[in-house]
């Protein structure tokens, strides 16, 4: 399918800041994110479940766009717009087998060849990074805008950078060449969450 992300945010519902899951998708949501991934990485299989109807419930309510990460089943059973796998996760032939043609898929990549490799396996966007050192990871060698810019050059689809971006680095992310900025710890440890994100929705592209 032909993917156009809706914001140049990116919002990710991971629990690094200590926040519900449903509780910060509320608050993306309220704030004005358009494009929302939850992220738990070391959830049981049935909390995630359970965070994952609640939240796509509330994205259809609010026209968002919800993808699930690493989990074709959960996105599946939660009627997810799409799910977001990484190079080690379920092969992308495989899930679009599953998902079939109405769900996003996302791929991360890390190299030109990874990002030219889901384009042409039929990827809707990727992911691309780590951006910069630091972060939720704690990196140490980030890409760097000038990869960034080779991998715009590499592939059409859309590119949602990710890794240790700040509010202030938007602006140079979607400069070299990336549709979108996905954004955890800046944004989930930040005192005022909802003000955060609409500070970055200001950004123009």
């Amino acid at each position: 399918m032909t993917v156009r992300l809706a914001s140049h945010f990116y919002a990710m519902i991971d629990p690094a800041g200590g926040h519900e899951p449903r509780a910060l998708a509320e608050i993306y949501l309220a704030a004005g994110a358009k494009v929302m991934q939850l992220r738990m990485k070391n959830a049981p299989g049935r909390d995630l479940l359970a965070a994952a109807r609640a939240i796509a419930d509330l994205s259809r309510d609010r026209g968002a766009t919800f993808i699930v990460n690493d989990r074709v089943d959960i996105a599946m059973l939660t009627g997810a717009d799409g799910v977001h796998l990484g190079q080690d996760d379920l092969p992308l032939d495989a899930a679009r087998k599953l998902v079939g043609s109405k769900m996003i898929l996302g791929i991360s990549t890390h190299t030109i060849e990874q990002a030219r490799a889901a384009e042409a396996g039929g990827a809707d966007y990727i992911g691309f990074g780590p951006m910069y050192s630091g972060g939720l990871k704690e990196i140490v060698k980030g890409q760097g805008l000038e990869m960034l810019r080779a991998v715009r050059a590499a592939v059409r689809i859309p590119i949602v950078a990710i890794g240790a971006i700040t509010e202030a680095r938007v602006p140079e992310i979607l400069a070299a060449g990336a549709d979108a900025a996905a954004i955890i710890t800046d944004v989930v440890r930040a005192p005022d969450v909802a003000a955060k994100v609409r500070s970055i929705l200001k950004l123009a592209r």
